[in-house]
């Protein structure tokens, strides 16, 4: 049985969103690019080099 707070919660949309925890439990990814996917599908990595500050521009 799910458990809110623990494997699910649900978002100011009122809809539900998986947890880590969730997804952990499961076992596998489901490859629908989940907010917390344990596995990273679907995300992509920003570079080390890429500034998206206004600090540095003049």
């Amino acid at each position: 049985m799910l458990q809110q707070g623990i494997d699910y919660y649900i978002n100011e949309d009122g809809n539900f969103v998986f947890t880590k925890e969730y997804h952990l439990k499961r076992g596998y990814c489901c490859k629908n690019k989940c907010l917390h996917c344990p596995w990273g599908y679907g995300k992509t990595e920003s570079t080390d080099n890429e500034d998206t500050s206004d600090v540095n521009k003049k």
